[in-house]
């Protein structure tokens, strides 16, 4: 059974540093692109950062790129988010996710097939 549980999020205050980790179990993890989502309250999931197997080739959202890092280590079959200057619109509950190819770091929803639970980032100003 394939899990993918996410860890790190809780509370910050605008320009603060969190950094969320994605476990994965019952898959081959080097055999999938991540990515990670967030969804805020009343709107739609939306993608924020995704990262090819190898980590060769990562994609960003304009409104984290230059803030947010996603990075993976295949050894601990584990990826990160480092989230830097946060601001309070990065509140949400951000979701891990993993694409159904192994070099997709696509940015659509669709594209991924399996997904965590979720963990909840609130930023204050």
């Amino acid at each position: 059974q394939v899990q993918l549980v996410e860890s790190g999020g809780g509370l910050g205050q605008a320009g603060d540093s969190l950094r969320l980790s994605c476990a994965a179990s019952g898959l081959l993890f080097r055999s999938f692109g991540m990515g990670w989502f967030r969804q805020a309250p009343g709107k739609e999931r939306e993608f924020v950062a995704a990262i090819s197997w190898g980590g060769s080739t990562a994609n960003y959202a304009d409104s984290v790129k230059g803030r947010f890092t996603i990075s993976r280590d295949n050894a601990k079959y584990t990826v990160y988010l480092q989230m830097n200057s946060l601001k309070p619109e990065d509140t949400a509950v951000y979701y891990c996710a993993a694409a159904y190819m192994a070099d997709d770091t696509a940015r659509s929803s669709s594209r991924y097939k399996y997904w965590g639970q979720g963990t909840q980032v609130t930023v204050s100003s």
